[in-house]
């Protein structure tokens, strides 16, 4: 923003455990700040819109552990009482957004309740005991995109220079 002004906007794309306000979930409670928490505190009164995304089922592209590769993964259905177990039985299944300035301070939401995390690794066997990050959804995000059923990235693969991604990836593609 400093190279192009104080009018400028900017888009941060990041996982849910990224950019959903930490304070929200207990992640806080073990000492963990986050990029939306920080930019919440940092450019409260400057227009900051935290967004999160959720679905019931389907499938992604990710590794199930950390150094594995890519790879089509199926999601199955959201655990029950999880946030988008919630949000599937309410919608009979339609994708929706949400958007949480009137429901902030609603008392009946302000239960920590599970909310599937899903990023660069995902195993569906550890969907119960793991995958879960107890969380207060109003107050995580500004707004929340529940797509009740996701199909897998078909993801391009790039020829790396050597050791390195082309500088114009993903703009030269």
């Amino acid at each position: 923003m400093k190279f192009h002004g104080k009018d400028a906007k900017i888009i941060v794309w990041e996982h849910n455990t990224h950019i959903g306000d930490a304070r929200a979930t207990e992640m806080a409670s073990e000492g963990m700040v986050n990029v939306g928490q920080l930019m919440r505190v940092q450019h409260l009164n400057d227009g900051v819109v935290a967004v999160g995304f959720g679905s019931y089922k389907g499938s992604v592209v990710a590794g199930r552990e950390w150094g594995d590769s890519m790879r089509k993964i199926k999601v199955p259905e959201a655990v029950v009482g999880s946030w988008e177990h919630a949000f599937h039985l309410a919608g009979n299944g339609k994708n929706k957004l949400l958007l949480m300035n009137k429901v902030k301070d609603e008392e009946c939401l302000s239960s920590y309740i599970g909310h599937r995390a899903i990023g660069v690794v995902y195993n569906p066997e550890h969907e119960r005991f793991g995958n879960y990050v107890s969380t207060i959804l109003p107050k995580r995000y500004d707004a929340f995109i529940f797509l009740d059923e996701t199909s897998a990235l078909h993801p391009i693969h790039i020829e790396p220079y050597g050791n390195q991604i082309p500088e114009t990836y993903p703009f030269g593609m």
